[in-house]
């Protein structure tokens, strides 16, 4: 028997993209993600304004709740804290802070911490109001820029920082009215 030494050509598996095919399907993503990029991203602010407000939603609440058991309003130097710490806490703690302790029944938030707003930032708090009328606690976020004071801040009272709030109730939220409407001066872009 004779073997031949000539080796059998296979017919070549070719595996793989040809450059060519890979630029076109570059393009085309370059192509998608410019137009639904900046949508994905308007989204985002969007969500993040929303749960701005819900927080400042959630903290009306509790301060509501904290009043009843208090008969007022964390000052603006207990701030948000006295949700979740005991007012006359800390050392030296005055005669004011001491007599809310004893009728204090918190905490008032289900974390024991206070939430940051979605940019990483603490909520701003006054009591009593300086920019609203009425009576109750002023709450903000200084909204996607971090900055005080600028049209995209997120606020708990309606008419701005210029103290001339719309409606009898001095801005607050209504529990007939949702957060989506009377928390913002930023307006829905």
């Amino acid at each position: 028997m004779h073997r031949s030494t000539r080796q059998t050509k296979r017919p070549s598996l070719r595996h793989g993209f040809t450059l060519t095919e890979l630029l076109i399907v570059m393009a085309i993503l370059v192509l998608l993600v410019s137009m639904v990029g900046p949508r994905l991203l308007g989204s985002k602010k969007k969500a993040d304004i929303n749960a701005a407000k819900t927080q400042i939603g959630m903290f009306q609440a509790a301060l509501e709740r904290y009043a009843i058991d208090v008969n007022t309003f964390p000052n603006t130097e207990e701030g948000l804290d006295a949700l979740v710490s005991e007012p006359g806490d800390s050392e030296g703690g005055d005669s004011e802070s001491e007599g809310r302790s004893s009728s204090w029944d918190g905490p008032y938030l289900k974390q024991n911490t206070l939430p940051l707003d979605p940019w990483g930032n603490s909520y701003g708090y006054e009591f009593p109001p300086k920019h609203s009328k009425g009576d109750q606690p002023e709450i903000w976020s200084f909204g996607p820029d971090g900055e005080d004071d600028t049209d995209d801040d997120i606020l708990s009272w309606t008419g701005g920082r210029d103290g001339e709030a719309d409606g009898e109730d001095g801005g607050s939220f209504d529990d007939d009215r949702s957060s989506a409407e009377t928390t913002s001066t930023f307006g829905d872009e």
